[in-house]
């Protein structure tokens, strides 16, 4: 596939993340309960499903990179993985501390801002 097949691909799955992430945070930042909330099970696959082709299509782009085989991966790209890995787990915040879910909601922004940072300009 084509590099911006790849690039769509993970953007898809970066969207699907923050509003699976977005959707539970805004329930949970109105006092609501995980089973007052119809849309739970869907926005949970949401967030997962997200991740899961995020991180499928964020390879994808880095076999079309064409970095050194052989080599470590560069430090933004451990980054990226790291923000991966913080978006991934996010979705059980939510409803465990709900007065800091609407910190959550200004976070997601800033979070998918910080990633595509790091993706266009390769700091290190």
């Amino acid at each position: 596939m084509s590099y911006i097949t790849y690039k769509l691909i993970h953007l898809l799955g970066i969207f699907s993340m923050v509003v699976g992430l977005a959707g539970l945070a805004a329930h949970a930042a109105a006092g609501h309960s995980k089973e007052e909330n119809k849309n739970h099970r869907v926005l949970l696959f949401l967030h997962g499903f997200g991740a899961l082709v995020a991180l499928t299509g964020g390879f994808g782009l880095l076999a079309r990179l064409e970095l050194e085989s052989g080599g470590m991966f560069p430090g933004w790209l451990w980054a990226k993985l790291g923000l991966w890995v913080v978006l991934g787990g996010l979705v059980a915040f939510p409803y465990r501390r709900r007065k800091l879910a609407r910190w959550l909601l200004l976070l997601l922004p800033l979070l998918a801002f910080l990633g595509a940072y790091l993706a266009n300009y390769k700091p290190f």
